[in-house]
């Protein structure tokens, strides 16, 4: 059927400011916690489940840092339900981003054991990991970025970091079970007691560009972070990537993963949040979407399912159900872990894609394949998708095959 579509290959433009050198600018902003004594110290160094670029690198950079101050530092998972909640699970997460005992020198401290701590004037109870609680102090290491699912001045990064990934499940059970609200206004309190007590150094902020590469590397002290990080936020927010046009009939996206985004595919990207008293993203507006598979990296957690209209077998029979629940338990938002139409093949998600958007000449279907919602700057589009671009691009390949000889999505 789709045989008489012609698919472009295009390279959109976006602004590509990024680091060369991460270890030499990261090594110039930590100096900006030399006055600081770590001589004879352990220091707990927090690190999430974000996929974020150079992510191994930059740990291990700032480990070294601390190793030469003179401290002891060790690594735990920031994480709340990633990792089906279980401490060898989180600690698999951080294997597969190259982080380990042997490649960081240091030791990795993973537990979902926490210690309760004052709460006083809260609504919600406060935990920190018990590793991260009898350290000397704690040093954040987050990205800044848009939330899957809300705006507010606090999104992703330090400061979320600061309760649900330092407090492990327990934290992330307690601030989702108030809904949105928990993460724009409880978040944020608790975030700010917990600076209070201390036990917070400070953190390193980590902004990307367009192109999942790393733009700006920040030292925050513990007293900057609140203050500095809706600055981050804002410039992390005008420098996402995105889809070429508003109007789509069918997406197609050949990996979700929690590498990914949090929920797998980034509804910032998709215009589809289904969170429930949140609006919807007003761009783009897809009819269908399709998802092929899903990335090792994400160990069967497919998180974001629901978003999609279409998924293959291929991508079903990877899903770990019991890792994908406990993520959707968590944070309320069930609607994503739902499991949309199964197909066979790719090639039959198409067809019904092709059927449910409503135009009988499939020539007219304006389609998209994308390998990822992080990765926007090369894409396929069909013929019908090329007048309606407004941004700057490049055509790589002016006819490109969308399926093999097999059947398969050929590779990008």
């Amino acid at each position: 059927m789709q045989n008489n579509i012609r698919y472009i290959k295009i390279k959109q433009h976006f602004e590509d400011q990024k680091i060369q050198k991460i270890d030499n600018v990261l090594e110039n902003v930590l100096k900006k916690f030399n006055d600081l004594e770590f001589l004879g110290k352990n220091i707990a160094i927090a690190v999430g489940s974000r996929g974020i670029n150079n992510i191994a690198l930059i740990i291990k950079t700032v480990v070294n840092y601390f190793q030469e101050s003179g401290a002891k530092p060790f690594i735990f998972p920031a994480m709340g339900s990633h990792g089906g909640a279980t401490a060898k699970g989180q600690a698999k997460i951080l294997e597969s981003y190259g982080i380990t005992e042997n490649s960081m020198n240091c030791p990795i401290k993973s537990s979902m054991e926490v210690v309760e701590i004052d709460n006083t004037g809260l609504e919600n109870k406060l935990y920190m990991d018990k590793y991260a609680y009898n350290s000397d102090g704690i040093f954040l290491i987050n990205r800044i970025k848009p939330h899957t699912s809300y705006h507010a001045n606090y999104e992703s990064g330090l400061v979320k970091m600061i309760v649900i990934g330092v407090g492990k499940h327990k934290q992330a059970l307690e601030i989702h079970q108030h809904g949105t609200y928990g993460l724009k206004v409880l978040n944020p309190k608790s975030a700010n007691r917990i600076l209070s007590t201390g036990k917070i150094i400070g953190g390193i902020a980590i902004i990307e560009n367009a192109y999942d590469e790393t733009m700006i590397i920040k030292a925050l002290q513990k007293d900057e972070i609140m203050i500095q990080e809706p600055e981050l936020l804002k410039i992390a927010i005008e420098n996402m990537p995105k889809l070429p046009i508003k109007n789509i009939d069918i997406l197609i996206v050949d990996k979700i993963g929690k590498n990914i985004s949090g929920v797998g595919m980034d509804p910032n990207i998709i215009g589809r949040r289904r969170v429930f008293g949140e609006e919807e993203p007003e761009y783009p507006n897809i009819k269908e979407i399709i998802i092929d598979d899903i990335s090792e990296e994400s160990h069967g957690n497919a998180l974001g399912i629901g978003l999609a209209d279409l998924i293959t077998e291929k991508l079903y029979k990877k899903i770990n159900f019991q890792a994908m629940y406990e993520n959707a338990f968590t944070s309320g938002f069930h609607e994503r872990a739902k499991v949309p139409i199964i197909a066979k093949s790719i090639n039959e998600t198409l067809k019904y894609a092709f059927r449910a958007c409503g135009k009988p000449n499939n020539r007219e279907l304006k389609i998209i394949r994308i390998k990822d919602t992080l990765h926007l700057g090369e894409i396929y589009v069909s013929e019908t998708v090329i007048n309606d671009i407004k941004i700057e691009f490049d055509i790589l390949n002016e006819t490109v095959n969308l399926l093999d000889k097999n059947g398969n999505l050929t590779s990008f």
